[in-house]
């Protein structure tokens, strides 16, 4: 198949959300995986709202939307009992464009990407195994094993997207820290009836073990999802769907009516020493693994694909210095290492064992829980959380500034005004500028010189209540996040910021340079 500027290993959603928005950005991009064919069973089902924002980039947000499930309700079982109902349908009403927990699984999800993928001309080759890989000045020779020999590809850059077990983290060298979860868990994908089967969420706290039931877009079909940690757990391959149900059919009274496929795994808490080596990165589970808790970890492997894929693009194309692909590692370890704490803390806090904990679980939770959430400010924390909303990047090199709440390094604020939403420039991964007010001349004189896209949004009190500072100046990095803050806007401050940091932002664009949004 020949060489490729970006080597991607693994077809996974993160290897596939990369190579798509590489291919995007213009990138000749090779990914492989060992597999005969996509997976035809998933674990991760939940796709977050930032990941909707960032996928509305490729025109894919939509899609995912109309082909999953949106879940309006979230139902808490105790003692046998339903105990209590938390509405979920717009949880997170006026912080984005998706404010709802959708569902949607990730074998239907891969096939998206897939398809996606072969329109811009790139299809995953397949039985196709990265052996090994070494660095030269310009580039990086990998060995690749096919079922008919063996072949060499250079690559500027390779990507590790092959997961818990990645060959291009044991090729690097780094350590991957951390430990096993005792629980053994099981999912099972269901035709079912009974008060779980109504479209809504279902968790089950009775005991010290993890079980849900969600929701799929097919009518009367369910996905469960729980933990086994007695002696059964040690013969995991032994174990049935049978065995593991009791509960489910028993407390949540669930008629099975068929049972499409059943499967049973470890799971890890775990995170790489190193994200990057030289030419070489680690995305997705190769570099973070962690509980199922919040449905977090597909959505984080994807996050990871969109920081690296658009600075890859901006080095290869001359538009950014190498340096720019330093600020890879800190900016998503940093987050990898916190989310791999909270979802342990949580994950731990719902298997506790003991009096305590199987009050807290049955008693206090299904009483708290829906008058907490009834609570403005509790529901914002909450969705802002699991959504990932709240991910910023202060701390990182590439962030400067402040205006009005709004700091370097934050994703940018939604805001909707008389039916328009200041997101729809950011369908163009590319970098931009906004400005919600009226542009000093000298910035509008820059931006066209150097083809930068200047967004002027007229101002209204929206925009102020969400953080955004009038005729402010915000520099939107091309994954949407904000890479500057000043105030007052001019031309003089993104010069200094572009230059200090070997930035070209607009050169070799052919897009039109400026719009104004209502």
């Amino acid at each position: 198949m020949g060489n490729a500027e970006v080597l991607v290993a693994g077809a996974g959603p993160t290897g596939l959300a990369l190579a798509l928005w590489l291919a995007r950005l213009g990138v000749h991009v090779r990914i492989i995986d060992p597999s005969a064919s996509p997976g035809l069973t998933s674990r991760a089902l939940a796709v977050q709202a930032r990941t909707l924002e960032l996928y509305r980039q490729l025109d894919l947000a939509e899609a995912v939307v109309e082909r999953g499930h949106r879940v309006p309700a979230v139902n808490l079982w105790a003692r046998g009992a339903h105990a209590a109902r938390v509405p979920f349908a717009d949880i997170g009403a006026g912080l984005t464009p998706y404010p709802f927990l959708e569902i949607f699984p990730q074998d239907e999800h891969e096939r998206l990407l897939i398809e996606r993928l072969g329109k811009l001309g790139v299809e995953v080759e397949r039985c196709v195994e990265l052996v090994d890989f070494s660095e030269r000045p310009e580039g990086l020779i990998a060995r690749l094993r096919r079922t008919s020999g063996e072949e060499e590809c250079a690559a500027r850059y390779v990507a590790g997207c092959d997961g818990a077990h990645s060959r291009v983290r044991a090729v690097i060298g780094t350590g991957f820290p951390g430990g096993t979860y005792r629980q053994m868990f099981y999912v099972a994908d269901l035709e079912a009836a009974g008060p779980p089967v109504n479209g809504e969420l279902h968790i089950d706290l009775d005991e010290a073990d993890f079980l849900a039931v969600f929701p799929l877009a097919d009518r009367g079909r369910v996905r469960l999802i729980g933990t086994v940690r007695d002696e059964r757990a040690e013969h995991p391959e032994t174990l049935k769907f049978d065995d593991v149900s009791v509960r489910a059919v028993e407390h949540m009274r669930l008629e099975v009516r068929a049972v499409h496929w059943f499967s049973t795994y470890r799971v890890h808490h775990r995170v790489s020493e190193q994200f990057r080596r030289g030419r070489a990165f680690l995305l997705g589970d190769a570099a973070h693994i962690h509980s199922p808790a919040g449905g977090q970890g597909m959505n984080t492997g994807i996050g990871d694909a969109v920081n690296l894929a658009w600075k890859l693009a901006e080095v290869i194309a001359g538009r950014a210095q190498e340096k720019l692909l330093d600020s890879y590692e800190p900016e998503r370890s940093a987050f990898a290492r916190r989310l791999v704490a909270t979802t342990d803390r949580v994950f731990t806090f719902a298997t506790a064992e003991g009096v305590v904990a199987d009050f807290a679980r049955t008693r206090l939770a299904p009483l708290l829980a829906p008058p907490l959430l009834r609570l403005e400010t509790m529901r914002e924390l909450l969705f802002r959380t699991v959504s990932q909303l709240m991910i910023h990047y202060r701390r990182s090199d590439l962030s400067e500034g402040i205006a009005g709440r709004v700091h370097g390094g934050d994703r940018l604020p939604w805001a909707a005004v008389e039916g328009k939403d200041n997101f729809a420039p950011l369908a163009e991964p590319r970098w931009q500028v906004h400005l919600y007010g009226t542009p000093p001349a000298d910035l509008e004189a820059w931006c066209a010189a150097r083809s930068v896209p200047l967004h002027v949004f007229t101002w209204h009190a929206r925009y102020g209540e969400v953080g955004l500072e009038r005729d402010a100046l915000y520099l939107l990095r091309p994954d949407s996040y904000v890479a500057l803050a000043a105030a007052p806007a001019s031309a003089g401050v993104l010069e200094d910021y572009a230059s200090s940091r070997g930035l070209s932002l607009g050169a070799g664009s052919p897009r039109t340079a400026s719009s104004t949004l209502e």
